[in-house]
């Protein structure tokens, strides 16, 4: 009897480590390096930006935390005594430590021109912008709404697309 449960017990045990180790999400792993992660997005507001050379450009963020849900309540009441959140969504600026960003002239920038409304430009015509020029005198809704940036995967890690929250 005691023959015949050891038996058992092998092949169980047999059975259950060919089940994991063929399973489709150990068989992906174990041939493959890490797994991606997302993409690194930053959200904050263009304090500066200049040209650096010919189609490169760097920008100077003040990052903050959008938060929302139970993040944005714990924080408005830590800030206001009021766990009511306004628009479902609150900023926290922990300091002004500005981080500087490349940003290449093929950057996708989406310039907010209306509630809710973006127009799509150049990563120069940001720069001007950014610097209180408006070469082609676009309709600037709110000049000091927020930004989110998407960071780029490969070195100097360019800001790839730059989106302007609009802010009720």
């Amino acid at each position: 009897m005691k023959y015949l449960l050891l038996i058992l017990a092998a092949g169980a045990t047999a059975a259950a480590v060919l089940a994991f180790s063929s399973s489709p999400e150990r068989s992906r792993g174990a041939a493959s390096t890490a797994p991606a992660h997302p993409p690194s997005v930053f959200y904050g507001h263009i304090r500066s930006m200049s040209e650096t050379g010919p189609g490169r450009y760097e920008l100077r963020l003040d990052p903050e935390w959008w938060l929302t849900g139970v993040a944005a309540q714990h924080a408005a009441l830590e800030t206001t005594g009021s766990s009511d959140v306004p628009n479902d969504y609150v900023t926290v600026d922990e300091g002004h430590r500005l981080l500087t960003v490349a940003v290449l002239s093929d950057a996708r920038v989406a310039l907010l021109t209306g509630a809710a409304e973006h127009t799509m430009i150049s990563a120069d015509e940001l720069a001007q912008i950014v610097n209180g020029r408006n070469p082609n005198h676009r309709r600037i809704f709110e000049a000091d709404a927020g930004w989110w940036l998407q960071i780029g995967e490969q070195y100097p890690n360019p800001a790839v697309v730059l989106f302007q929250q609009y802010q009720p």
